[in-house]
């Protein structure tokens, strides 16, 4: 199966969605991954069957056998993108073809089943039609796609298993984090590390991001927003943080990301944020940086501007930076131009109200 027309979807709406002023309530204030819509998608995967029973259902809690799977050898991978009201009133998703072809690739790194990617676009137009009602008018308002899939097989065995179920369930979404586009502060971690090589970096799967959680809490005692992770084999090369990639912008106006590698999860914000630099002719380099070169950078004014970007939190300014031994202040401390600017053209074009020159919005209904 190669495309969404080889699956019919059946549509099972909810006998009893929220009701208009309850989900108004809701939708004032959504904060990020909180407020759920009133429906999902399930596809289901066998061995020697393939892909069926793909349905538009409504949303609610799943049964599952105490030997399923995932809950004992975790394989498990995720995406993360938004669909967007436009000016006219329309809706529309923004580069989910790339985060289908992300979301094969993980899943051939985790080794399930790849949902061929017609299917997997299909499945997000679908819960957006039925639940576009739910899309926030707030600054910074979206519909967050969360499409996931999990081992269902109920097995006691360390295999791949043989059956699989994908879903997506949808948020409204306010900004990632509170106080708008303030520069947050990333604590540096020298006791853990995200990823290593050879290892599952580069896949969008859970265990990735529960390795970090301990990290990231470690950042929150000491005063910070976000951990930044180095790599696994020095504990020197600046990698990515909790969720987000990195980006540190130069004096001579250059721009300077890590390169991915394997350890560094492939950001389709990354990709979109080098792209529009270089619209703009700026020099963009993908290469390794160092903690004491960051820090020695910071402090002579060689960095002006670092920044972390993801779905979720889109392009966010990074004003400080401590550890244990260390802490330094980049630039002013508060967001800058370059940041700010980049951001703009980001969400200008997610949102409809710039040029698309690369195609990037695939416009809904």
């Amino acid at each position: 199966m190669d495309d969404a027309a080889s699956l019919d979807f059946a549509v099972e709406p909810h006998a009893s969605p929220v009701a208009d002023a309850d989900r108004a309530l809701a939708l004032e204030d959504p904060g990020f991954g909180r407020v759920f819509t009133d429906h999902m998608v399930t596809i289901r995967y066998k061995d020697g069957r393939g892909w069926h029973d793909a349905t538009v259902t409504a949303r609610g809690p799943l049964t599952l056998d105490p030997a399923t799977a995932v809950l004992h050898y975790a394989q498990e991978i995720f995406e993360g993108l938004k669909a967007y009201r436009l000016p006219d009133g329309s809706t529309a998703l923004f580069r989910a073809d790339a985060n289908a072809r992300r979301f094969r690739a993980s899943a051939e790194r985790m080794a399930m089943a790849q949902l061929p990617e017609g299917l997997f676009l299909e499945s997000c137009r679908r819960i957006v039609a039925i639940d576009r009602a739910w899309i926030p008018e707030v600054e910074g308002g979206a519909l967050y796609l969360r499409p996931f899939m999990f081992a269902s097989e109920a097995f006691l065995g360390v295999k791949p298993s043989s059956e699989y179920l994908f879903m997506v369930i949808a948020s409204s979404v306010g900004g990632y984090f509170k106080g708008g586009s303030r520069a947050i502060s990333l604590w540096v971690s020298r006791d853990y590390t995200r990823a290593a090589p050879g290892g599952t970096g580069g896949a969008k799967c859970g265990g990735n991001y529960a390795a970090s959680l301990i990290a990231q809490a470690e950042s929150i005692r000491e005063g910070c927003d976000q951990i930044v992770f180095l790599d696994a084999v020095e504990r020197r090369w600046v990698e990515e943080l909790g969720g987000m990639n990195i980006f540190f912008v130069f004096n001579d106006g250059s721009i300077a990301t890590p390169p991915l590698g394997g350890t560094i999860l492939p950001g389709i914000t990354r990709d979109s944020i080098m792209t529009l630099a270089r619209d703009e002719g700026l020099a963009v380099r993908e290469e390794p940086y160092a903690l004491e070169d960051w820090r020695a950078d910071a402090t002579s004014g060689r960095l002006r501007e670092a920044f972390a970007c993801g779905t979720a939190a889109v392009v966010t300014p990074i004003g400080e930076v401590r550890g244990h031994d260390l802490g330094f202040t980049i630039g002013g401390g508060g967001p800058g131009q370059t940041t700010e600017r980049l951001r703009a053209r980001l969400t200008g074009i997610q949102r409809g109200l710039l040029p698309d020159p690369h195609g990037w919005i695939e416009r809904l209904f």
